[in-house]
């Protein structure tokens, strides 16, 4: 089964942490994160999209580009459900290749048409960027970003937002730093063999 639902994988990140751009550092065999994620997705989700300040990919997909000159998810957030005609998105950080079938899966069962956004909860704490979030935030969103507060866990405090729990927090490993993305690629190769 493909979800109809668009997925957009957010890649527009500033990387501080990195020192380069993770969005483009090579992973799986493809020749960048964003590459990796945008195949390894799509026998999951019929339509997706990458979500980045500019086209700076060398593989053929659907780009989104933010629309305000502030970067951060929130204004990609934005920018997604002022461009797409949807009712909802599934949101996907770049850095998160373990997020897997299972995970997404439980996220959509937990879909009610009252809630406004379904969001995984690891050990880790709140993650954001993974999950569903409903068109009817735009208005919440934007009154937030022209407040110049830029914080999703303020915006899915001030939403109805359902948190689904996950007791593992291996397949949530987010590689902000070259440790990470060192450890993340072990950890692919290793689930391959």
């Amino acid at each position: 089964m493909r979800y109809t639902t668009p997925l957009i994988i957010l890649a527009g990140g500033k990387s501080s942490r990195m020192g380069r751009d993770k969005a483009l550092l090579p992973f799986g065999g493809y020749s960048s994160l964003a590459q990796f994620q945008y195949h390894r997705l799509q026998p999951i989700f019929e339509t997706i999209y990458i979500s980045a300040k500019e086209n700076k990919f060398s593989f053929d997909f659907n780009l989104i580009e933010d629309r305000y000159p502030d970067s951060s998810p929130l204004v990609a957030l934005i920018s997604i459900l002022e461009e797409l005609d949807v009712d909802e998105v599934f949101l996907l950080s770049v850095d998160a290749p373990f997020i897997d079938r299972d995970t997404i899966k439980r996220l959509f069962e937990a879909n009610t048409p009252n809630t406004q956004a379904i969001i995984s909860k690891s050990p880790n704490g709140i993650e954001p960027l993974c999950g569903v979030y409903k068109k009817s935030i735009l208005p919440i969103a934007k009154n937030q970003l022209a407040q110049n507060n830029h914080r999703l866990n303020d915006l899915l405090r001030a939403i109805d937002t359902t948190f689904v729990e996950f007791s593992d927090s291996s397949s949530f490993l987010n590689m902000n730093y070259i440790e990470d993305y060192e450890e993340g690629r072990k950890n692919h190769n290793l689930s391959k063999r």
